[in-house]
């Protein structure tokens, strides 16, 4: 009965691959670019909400007091027409000058993200393939020491000399991919900073000059609409009377 030869099982390698301080800091540096690459999707989805929610205010503001100016009651008092179109105009200077904010937001840093998260696919596939080098590499160190193991017959020492020449370019490729994230991980990472910088400065600017046009833009109405000077606290009473006089009415009378 003639036996079949099973070739030994490749485990684990005896010798250290990888330090434990290289495969810490390679783990430190890997685990602070996940972190950013999950930062820099929510912020770029936050900003997309914030601009189209701006966006959608801004446009319901201009419908709203284009509602208004369409009230039947603009053709029967003036004043109130007048009231009406300061408001209109208002609100149509403000959606423009929100359109001009959400378009800048946009270019400097909405379109920054999107384009700095584009690069962490890449990143995350060198890391795969270091990965896998560093598996081919343990695998193939495993297969040197089985053959170190055995007795030095002339077939073995062969197999060990196959061995180590098939192991040598798989080292040196792990070596490779290893030093070079090693060497560009930390550089991408606090390279954030200044690519980050000249967008979140845009952002600021575009609010004080949105801020800024609304502050004047509503300081003009406010002189337009109130000529009576009346505080708050007076229109709430001047509109409380003005509604006990509507409850007076028969028709909206309780029964």
């Amino acid at each position: 009965m003639s036996s079949k030869w099973i070739p030994f099982k490749i485990g684990q390698p005896k010798k250290q691959i990888v330090s434990k301080t290289v495969e810490r800091d390679f783990e430190r540096e890997y685990d602070k670019l996940q972190k950013l690459e999950d930062q820099t999707k929510k912020l770029h989805k936050d900003m997309k909400k914030s601009t189209e929610a701006d966006t959608a205010m801004s446009k319901a503001a201009v419908k709203i007091s284009g509602d208004l100016l369409s009230n039947p009651l603009c053709e029967q008092d003036q004043s109130f027409l007048e009231f009406m179109t300061a408001l209109d105009t208002a609100m149509k200077r403000m959606d423009s000058f929100n359109q001009e904010k959400v378009n800048q937001i946009q270019r400097t840093v909405i379109d920054p993200l999107k384009k700095y998260s584009s690069v962490f696919p890449s990143l995350n596939m060198a890391v795969k393939r270091r990965e896998q080098a560093l598996q081919d590499y343990k695998r193939l160190q495993a297969k040197v020491e089985k053959y170190e193991e055995k007795e030095k017959t002339g077939p073995i020492m062969v197999k060990l000399h196959q061995a180590r020449e098939e192991l040598r370019p798989v080292r040196d490729d792990f070596d490779a991919k290893n030093k070079q994230l090693l060497d560009e991980m930390p550089k991408f990472y606090h390279s954030r900073i200044d690519y980050f910088q000249p967008s979140f400065e845009a952002l600021i600017r575009a609010q004080v000059v949105y801020f800024t046009e609304m502050h004047k833009i509503f300081s003009d109405l406010t002189e337009q609409i109130d000529q009576a000077g009346l505080t708050d606290e007076q229109r709430e009473r001047e509109n409380e009377a003005k509604l006990s006089e509507l409850r007076a009415l028969s028709i909206v009378a309780d029964d």
